[in-house]
């Protein structure tokens, strides 16, 4: 396939992170069909995007005019959570006797890339997304996102904090973006997408898509691999957990992708989602391998193939890789309800009137919060 250059995309720093990825989007018969008609043909300028046009409305929420864009923001509100969740009594204890040096290299490394990554996703919603954006729902849902990342980020460090004892090692861990290359690499690719000022938003919303659906998802897997052997409880519940939020931000993504009236073509996606592969595979099976915890290394590049996969059927491509799920552990990730985090919680977690919608202009329903 012929990648189109359009003159100022530079989409590859490198030569590889949510659940991350979520299940494809469920297209309308419309956008599929519009997609295939060309919307990257289409002569609108950015300013004129809908979901980008200046308006006074965006001071205010009703009547909902986004009625999907805001189930989405009701969804993300009733899957709240806190770092104080976590019990890390079991972790200390595991990470002390039953991991092996080369398991306790590897894992502060993935929590390292981590604590650093939500900052990064945090610092695109404030600086771009927030302000380019003018329909009050997405605002919403972006403002629940950056506190969420920031739970997040406070449970990596938590997590690091914790587990690793001598500080020296703890700040180089703290420092990753600076001082360990292979994250550098992961942080540099998503930095230069907040920073380029010819870059569309389109692009930059498939390419933080990206970020949060293929960057985290070998990492993600690896933390779930931990937990099919019935290691650190503490660390793979908050995996469950931070793994659902991360493809819930996919999916909003993919959301918002549809609502553009003109987007990227499809061969601009694809080298968007191919780099983002390409990165990732290369973090977690020569960076930083996978084999230090026991994992086969070319299930794992096939992995996160599958993953991006999914992700271009998302954003209506077709498939690039054609590539199966090779870990049977992970089939549960994805955010079809199979799995209800907080079911065993219910009394803890139930929040009043949050099993009912509050957009006035639509069917009310449940809204779970569940993988």
């Amino acid at each position: 396939m012929t990648i189109v250059q359009n003159g100022h995309m530079d989409l590859s720093p490198c030569s590889k992170m949510t659940p991350t990825i979520a299940t494809p989007m469920k297209h309308s018969t419309e956008s599929v069909e519009a997609t295939a008609a060309g919307l990257w043909d289409v002569g609108l300028p950015e300013s004129e995007e809908p979901l980008l046009k200046e308006s006074k409305r965006r001071f205010v929420l009703f009547p909902i005019q986004y009625h999907e864009i805001w189930t989405m923001y009701k969804k993300a509100q009733a899957c709240f959570w806190t770092a104080e969740e976590m019990d890390l009594s079991l972790d200390v204890v595991h990470w002390r006797t039953r991991l092996s040096p080369n398991e306790r290299h590897f894992i502060s490394h993935v929590l390292a890339f981590f604590a650093a990554s939500d900052g990064i996703v945090n610092e695109n919603l404030v600086e771009r997304f927030s302000n380019e954006v003018q329909v009050a729902e997405a605002r919403c849902f972006y403002g629940y996102q950056i506190m969420m990342e920031n739970v997040h980020s406070e449970t990596y460090s938590l997590l690091i904090d914790t587990l690793v004892k001598d500080p020296e090692e703890r700040t180089y861990l703290f420092d990753a973006i600076e001082t360990i290359p292979c994250v550098r690499r992961k942080a540099e690719w998503a930095l230069r997408w907040i920073s380029d000022p010819r870059s569309t938003f389109a692009e930059r919303l498939v390419a933080f898509a990206a970020v949060e659906g293929i960057f985290f998802s070998g990492s993600f897997a690896s933390i779930f691999w931990l937990k099919k052997r019935g290691l650190m409880p503490g660390l793979t519940f908050s995996n469950e957990l931070i793994s659902r939020d991360e493809g819930m931000h996919t999916d909003f993504a993919c959301l918002l992708f549809e609502h553009l009236k003109k987007r990227p073509h499809p061969d601009v996606v694809q080298k968007i989602i191919a780099d983002a592969v390409a990165i990732e595979q290369e973090f977690l099976t020569d960076a930083l391998p996978v084999g230090l915890i026991g994992m086969n290394a070319a299930l794992m590049r096939q992995y996160i193939e599958f993953v991006a996969d999914r992700l271009l059927v998302s954003l209506g491509n077709d498939k690039l890789y054609h590539s199966t799920n090779p870990f049977d552990f992970m089939d549960m990730i994805s955010l079809e309800g199979k799995t209800n985090f907080f079911e065993k919680r219910v009394s803890e977690y139930s929040r009043a009137n949050m099993n009912q919608s509050s957009d006035p202009g639509s069917p009310s329903g449940p809204l779970s919060c569940s993988l």
